[in-house]
């Protein structure tokens, strides 16, 4: 993770909006006037609304208004208040023969929820027209639940995390409140809830005025009919000289360099806080009492894998990526390498003017600078399997080096990985929770951008300044999604947009579209884990229960000063050489130890408490590229994947793994066990499962070229046949860096602002 780091950049930002969520008023034409503290669902433009009472309120205790608004297509809607559908209290509702019926219930299983008693439903108000259909209710005894046994709550006064369910299907007996659902829902999603904004003082003042129908079954039987097509107050659209789109790695930089210049900036993210720092308060069990989330403590990091609700990754990717503040610099395992020279390469694909950008990456270090020793006290902990790989690499003529102080060393060479420190930049004006939809333009100017914020000018459009421009820094896959979603792509792509009820009526005219590359040329390391044994080693349990239930004594030091085993993630060794494969390329190969093992398959029996892993990568020169693309749902999925598709790479990482273990048995007590002797490296390679080969480092899906046939952005990353659109993420990287590219994209951004401003025209 660049953790409480490049994510605690967005600290500093102003947060001017929370447009995913907000405060609505209820000013509809028969609406109540209630202000709810409202989450906004970007993907079916359904709302759901709370407000508590005051907290210590002896009158009004364990309940909440809530409310539902929800598009006409829309046969039922629910939410969790928990995180998750098992073990937590559910509301549904619908609407029937002019009323809006709505139930409260449980689930112990992915199973149909049954009636849950206890609460009581009062129906406030109710609205139904020809685009939506909108309940207001009080739910009473509602805070507090025990299911199967075990005990729920919602506390107000902390952040919270909910979720919602849409069907576009029915009710086996529509007109019983607690009738079955024919099918399973459509989609159902799970999202952080500012609790605390939604208590309000006017509570009380909204019970005693808005009741219309009371029943503790949870039906309804007054409903006001208006012609009204909007379910939200319209706030005054400010116009901006740059949006930026994104909040992770690139975006966070492009916005602060852009500020920086006197620009007014607008910077968009889709999810929520990480760190605490950034309104983030997940933490660990044995961390409460301090400011320390699961985005601070970099040896939280393996835990990211396991949560039962984890809310972090993106929901319409099918890659793990990173969708809150820092992008997939906050989920990351923190490994930080200044990029070499070769990395920006006219042979690794960059057009000239690209190369060797000194004043980038002098600015990066001032920025983050890394270290070798992240725990305060100068100690390097768990060090048995640097010990351990350091006896197999050096027969081999490997040397060890502080990896960073010289980038351009990276042939025969290993080190402690190196990691992240940052301060706080500049302010801004900054929205999370914001679901950039598409694009509005003329042609190819760029004059707005479409967000789920429809309250803002009355359609979630942000509109730009007379010479305003659009970054978007939204990641290899989520700036593609938005570029299909804006008729920027090829056709294949923006028909299945075009296909989508609520984002293909969005989308320009045929005639301008443009046809680029976009998703071509998608490029990942493709990864090995080789599993071994060794009696000195500490796997540290799998990391298996440090979320929970770490060691005592280690959680007791870092929650007492940030020193020891969770200073650091779990790589404790990376090293790299090159290899030639008879295409006579040259190839560099990675490789990352760590305690524990994700999987074990073996014949042999081993001690699980003595087993690490090297990962090996294939990274810079690689030559095969696959494909990502969009379906009518707008998730974004693999259609080619991108590892081996030149088979000279597969012999590139067979050879190096090879040479890599020849110096196994120089190694006293050190066993191979996955593979074990049953199966042949060959056929570990040829058989390993592409769904575990992804290392989630994607680029090129909107690489930069010198030509629109093969690329999508300009050498000013400018997108083709565009005049105001820029791409400044990962996705324009055209070749793999070196090592992991979060400094890679952060020196792409550094070098991308000047470029812009530079460019005639602009604000």
């Amino acid at each position: 993770m660049l953790l409480r780091n490049l994510a605690l950049a967005a600290a500093s930002l102003t947060a001017s909006l929370v447009a995913g969520q907000s405060q609505r008023c209820d000013n509809d034409p028969g609406g109540t006037g209630f202000c709810f503290e409202t989450y906004f669902d970007s993907v079916y433009g359904a709302q759901y609304g709370w407000i508590f009472p005051p907290t210590g309120d002896a009158t009004y205790k364990n309940e909440f208004i809530g409310q539902f608004a929800i598009p006409i297509a829309g046969l039922w809607a629910g939410i969790t208040l928990g995180e998750g559908m098992n073990g937590n209290l559910l509301i549904a509702a619908w609407p029937w023969d002019g009323e809006i019926l709505g139930s409260t219930r449980q689930a112990t299983d992915y199973v149909q929820p049954t009636q849950y008693v206890g609460p009581t439903l009062t129906t406030l108000a109710t609205t139904i027209n020809s685009t939506h259909w909108k309940w207001t209710y009080r739910c009473q005894n509602c805070t507090t639940w025990t299911i199967n046994g075990v005990a729920g709550s919602v506390d107000p006064t902390t952040e919270s995390v909910f979720g919602w369910a849409y069907s576009t299907t029915g009710l086996v007996t529509p007109s019983n409140a607690e009738s079955n659902m024919l099918e399973q829902h459509d989609d159902a999603r799970l999202w952080a809830f500012n609790t605390p904004a939604a208590i309000s003082s006017n509570y009380a003042a909204y019970i005693t005025g808005g009741s219309t129908t009371t029943s503790t079954k949870a039906t309804s039987t007054s409903t006001t009919k208006t012609s009204t097509t909007s379910v939200g107050p319209t706030v005054s659209a400010t116009p901006y000289d740059y949006v930026v789109v994104g909040a992770g790695d690139a975006g966070l930089v492009v916005a602060d360099r852009l500020t920086q210049n006197g620009k007014n900036v607008l910077l968009i993210e889709r999810g929520g806080p990480s760190t605490w720092n950034t309104g983030g308060d997940d933490l660990a069990p044995w961390l409460t009492g301090t400011h320390l989330t699961r985005f601070d403590v970099p040896g939280l990091f393996e835990a990211m894998f396991d949560a039962s609700d984890p809310y972090w990754w993106c929901n319409d990717i099918s890659v793990f990526a990173g969708c809150l503040i820092g992008g997939g610099a906050a989920i990351n395992g923190a490994l930080y390498w200044y990029p070499p020279d070769v990395d920006f390469g006219t042979a690794n694909g960059w057009p000239a003017g690209w190369q060797t950008p000194d004043s980038a990456y002098a600015a990066l270090e001032a920025r983050l600078p890394s270290t070798e020793t992240p725990s305060p006290d100068g100690k390097q902990y768990l060090t048995q399997v640097f010990t351990v790989v350091q006896s197999l690499l050096e027969p081999q003529g490997y040397t060890q080096a502080v990896i960073n102080s010289n980038p351009n060393f990276k042939d025969h060479v290993y080190g402690h990985p190196a990691f992240d420190t940052a301060k706080a930049r500049s302010n801004l004006t900054f929205w999370q929770w914001t679901y950039v939809t598409g694009l509005v333009r003329t042609g190819g100017t760029i004059t707005g951008v479409r967000t789920n914020y429809t309250a803002y000018g009355g359609n979630g459009i942000v509109p730009l300044t007379a010479k305003g421009r659009v970054i978007l820094s939204a990641g290899a896959y989520g700036s593609a999604r938005i570029l299909f979603a804006s008729g920027i792509g090829p056709t294949d792509q923006i028909n299945n947009v075009l296909a989508n009820a609520q984002f293909g009526p969005n989308l320009p005219p045929s005639s301008q579209w443009i046809n680029l590359p976009v998703g071509y040329y998608a490029s990942d390391n493709p990864s090995i884990n080789l599993v071994f044994t060794h009696p000195s080693v500490d796997s540290y349990d799998n990391w298996a229960p440090i979320w929970a239930d770490p060691r005592a004594a280690d959680a007791a030091q870092y929650k007492a000063n940030q020193t020891g085993v969770f200073a650091g993630p779990s790589p404790k060794l990376n090293f790299w050489t090159t290899v030639t494969a008879s295409d006579g390329s040259l190839r560099y190969m990675q490789g990352t130890a760590r305690p524990g093992a994700s999987s074990v398959t073996t014949v042999y029996p081993y001690n699980a408490s003595n087993i690490f892993t090297i990962t090996v990568y294939l990274s810079n020169g690689i030559t095969s590229r696959g494909r990502i693309g969009i379906d009518d749902t707008m998730y974004m999925s693999v259609i080619t994947n991108p590892w081996f598709q030149d088979p000279e790479d597969k012999t590139a990482i067979m050879t190096g793994i090879n040479t890599l273990l020849t110096s196994v048995p120089s190694v006293p007590g050190l066993t191979l066990i996955t593979p074990d002797n049953t199966t042949t490296m060959t056929e570990y390679v040829n058989n390993y499962p592409p769904a575990t080969m992804d290392s989630n480092h994607w680029t090129g899906t909107s690489r930069i070229g010198t030509s629109p046939s093969t690329s999508v952005v300009d050498a000013n990353t400018k997108v083709w046949n565009t005049t105001n659109l820029f791409v400044v993420d990962a996705s324009i990287i055209p070749g793999q860096p070196m090592g992991n590219p979060h400094a890679m994209i952060m020196v792409v951004a550094e070098v991308a602002v000047p470029k812009i401003l530079a460019l005639a025209g602009g604000a």
